[in-house]
């Protein structure tokens, strides 16, 4: 039997109760260096503290009738407490520094060490926006060149860098888009987006105030082209176009998609967000590009997720560099300065405005910027090369197993995908998915792109050695063989994590968003 901790928390599964562990059961629920861990509630309690401190004497205060009335209702821990309880949840969660992490469309790369100690340095790490121009040239210097290389490795004469993540760039694309059509009078409301499109893109044209409507794919996974064209028209603002596209193909129809668009007066938005799998090889500017953000975190190798802090720089065609946002860094004879305000003598006097109250994130400037210079022109193609040959080596690896909608349309690019099809009657890709992690992977990106049904979408990214790529793919042949021949255990899965299968529709849909004690 499980042994309850004195607040009444008791282990949800004992090592020997699920059928896969051998040994005896423990008392604490304790597997070795798996820990179990209540809640930070569970631990302490709102009314005790960690800590003695004699009663405050206060005079009049200051607060102005804002002064708290009641508890503050948190529980009260030590320091040893607090620490050991957020380093053991930071040991069941799953990192890019623990082991590959194939979330397709994501570009979850190793953050190289470098980065983190330039972006540290002083200077870099206590910048404060609103500091004299003066006292911050070095900064400014970081984001000017920074802008020169994004702009050179794409071909564009313009960019935005203040921009705080993909979508962030996607809104501030469209609406220097937006700003463009007005300033020649032109009301056009719908933008086409393909079906093998980031799903952020419809959302993006949405928000800004635009009709969205679907181009489909053909069945070799790219824009159908002579649906686009079809479509076109007097009142098509711009196509956003995904390229690579979701599906980890390259779209070699765009300068078509391009020049089409353009002769129909419109504008061609492009999704960098898989920059990756072209940095170096191809300019998008020479594909006819009038706008493109770039996932600082995807290419560039900045931390990537929980909220941030992201970037999402934009780079702009001579056509919608006039309309582009506020602020710019500008170089002068050697000094840097910001552009903050509409001066018709810098050409801003068309701006759209601006997308953020200050300059953009600093710290990810610093770290893509190293980044860059660390790798080279040589490097950074380099990068790409190794990206598109490890999710080859894993496409390859996995099509005589895994059903490959794609397959037969060629080498994919930075991504791998895979269906369900063949999986044996009542097994899907999140039972596979489940089952990952017990071998000790985060599962990969399901179902999306919509157009494949059971969608895996596996990027390895550059980062991954073969012997990585190698147990990767022993683990999900592994799996892929289970799945085909019917192994029902699969839909129990996962057995090894610190938790079981939860019910995720029950999750979302009744979420337990705050802690309540339990009236006992």
């Amino acid at each position: 039997m499980n042994a309850p901790n004195k607040s009444g928390w008791k282990p949800e599964m004992n090592a020997s109760e699920d059928g896969m562990h051998q040994g005896p059961a423990t008392v604490t629920g304790n597997r070795a260096l798996m820990l179990e861990e209540p809640l930070l509630f569970e631990i302490g309690h709102a009314n005790e503290t960690g800590v003695d401190l004699p009663e405050p004497q206060f005079g009049a205060n200051r607060f102005g009738g804002f002064e708290r009335n009641a508890a503050i209702g948190l529980p009260g821990l030590s320091e040893p407490e607090t620490m050991r309880h957020y380093t053991r949840l930071s040991r069941q969660n799953y990192a890019i520094d623990l082991g590959l992490f194939p979330l397709g469309s994501c570009t979850m790369k190793h953050n190289p060490r470098l980065n983190e100690k330039v972006a540290r340095m002083p200077g870099f790490a206590d910048v404060h926006p609103l500091a004299p121009i003066s006292t911050v040239q070095g900064a400014l210097q970081v984001i000017h060149e920074l802008g020169e290389w994004l702009k050179a490795l794409t071909g564009m004469p313009a960019v935005a860098m203040s921009p705080k993540a993909g979508a962030h760039g996607e809104l501030c694309g469209i609406l220097a888009i937006r700003a463009a059509l007005e300033a020649r009078g032109d009301a056009r409301e719908v933008v086409l987006c393909p079906e093998s499109a980031h799903g952020t893109n419809p959302a993006t044209a949405a928000f800004a105030g635009y009709r969205v409507e679907d181009i489909p794919a053909t069945a070799e996974g790219r824009v159908d082209v002579a649906a686009l064209k079809a479509r076109l028209g007097p009142d098509v603002a711009a196509v956003m176009i995904t390229n690579p596209n979701t599906c980890g193909l390259f779209e070699r129809d765009f300068k078509v998609i391009a020049d089409a668009v353009h002769a129909a007066g419109g504008f061609v938005y492009c999704d960098g967000a898989n920059f990756n799998a072209i940095v170096g090889k191809v300019r998008p500017g020479d594909l006819g590009v009038d706008a493109m953000h770039i996932n600082l975190h995807k290419t560039f190798s900045t931390p990537h997720g929980g909220g941030g802090p992201g970037s999402g720089p934009v780079v702009f065609s001579e056509a919608l560099a006039p309309f582009a946002p506020l602020p710019v860094v500008v170089e002068d004879r050697g000094q840097y300065r910001m552009i903050e305000e509409e001066d018709a003598g810098e050409n801003h006097s068309s701006t759209f405005g601006r997308m953020t109250a200050f300059h953009g994130q600093m710290g990810m400037f610093t770290r893509a910027l190293t980044y860059i210079l660390s790798h080279g022109a040589d490097g950074l193609k380099q990068v790409a090369e190794d990206a598109v040959l490890n999710a080859n080596y894993i496409l390859r690896s996995l099509d005589d197993l895994l059903d490959a909608p794609f397959g037969a349309s060629g080498p994919c690019m930075h991504e791998a995908l895979f269906g369900d099809r063949g999986f044996a009657e009542g097994l899907s890709t999140l039972d596979l998915a489940k089952a990952m992690i017990d071998e000790g992977y985060h599962p990969m990106t399901m179902y999306f792109p919509l157009v494949v049904h059971g969608a895996m979408l596996i990027e390895p990214t550059e980062t991954e050695s073969k012997a990585g790529l190698d147990q990767f793919i022993a683990a999900l042949r592994g799996l892929a063989e289970r799945a085909k021949a019917g192994d029902e255990s699969m839909k129990q899965a996962p057995f090894y994590a610190p938790r079981r299968r939860l019910d995720e529709t029950l999750a979302a849909r009744k979420p337990v968003l705050a802690w309540a004690e339990d009236e006992e």
